[in-house]
């Protein structure tokens, strides 16, 4: 998750719980990076509610994946894999040491720069579900869509969950997505849409 903010950790220092599925409880450790910290598990909450009826059997893409906690979250509650990118070397060695102790076969974890990453295209690898959770105010999230969508990430009818800072009031979206939820959570607004099927 996003880089840039430092927020009181909840459920312990440098720690992320699992809230649902097969991992659920599960505590694991995140590196002392500043700014590093998982999405708080209230929002978590939240955004797997709304994909609850979408979730299982899905590919993901945890994009600054940070502490994993969205691609972690994802695998334990049915998707099928997920693909962490994060361009820190030791935020990328946490996770993969995460899938290791889970015994998780089903991640894949990328140290290099999300938009180096998404330059280069999915090939035949689209997917269901995309996290994207950049750091604030450096206009990473706008950057992000875009390519997502240029270089056609995205399966038809992919969620994407978006977290921004709330100043962030218009977030342009292509025409092909569509908002479906919207909240916000003290300094952070969180959304997520759809793309439109044909």
């Amino acid at each position: 998750m996003s880089r840039q903010r430092r927020r009181s950790a909840h459920g312990g220092q440098n720690r992320l719980r699992i809230i649902g599925g097969q991992w659920r409880g599960r505590r694991l450790e995140f590196p002392d990076i500043p700014g590093l910290r998982p999405t708080p598990d209230r929002v978590r909450e939240t955004l797997f509610n709304w994909l609850q009826t979408v979730i299982v059997g899905t590919r993901c893409l945890d994009l600054f994946a940070g502490s994993g906690a969205l691609g972690l979250e994802a695998l334990s509650r049915g998707a099928t894999h997920c693909v962490f990118v994060d361009e820190n070397r030791r935020a990328a060695a946490q996770i993969e040491a995460h899938l290791h102790t889970l015994h998780c076969n089903d991640g894949l974890t990328l140290q290099m720069p999300v938009h180096t990453f998404l330059e280069r295209g999915p090939g035949d690898a689209r997917y269901d579900i995309v996290f994207l959770d950049p750091p604030f105010a450096q206009g990473l999230i706008q950057t992000s869509i875009k390519l997502l969508e240029e270089k056609d990430w995205l399966n038809p009818g992919a969620h994407i969950y978006l977290e921004t800072e709330n100043q962030l009031r218009e977030l342009p979206l292509p025409a092909n997505w569509r908002l479906l939820k919207e909240k916000t959570s003290g300094q952070v607004t969180y959304r997520l849409v759809a793309i439109n099927t044909p």
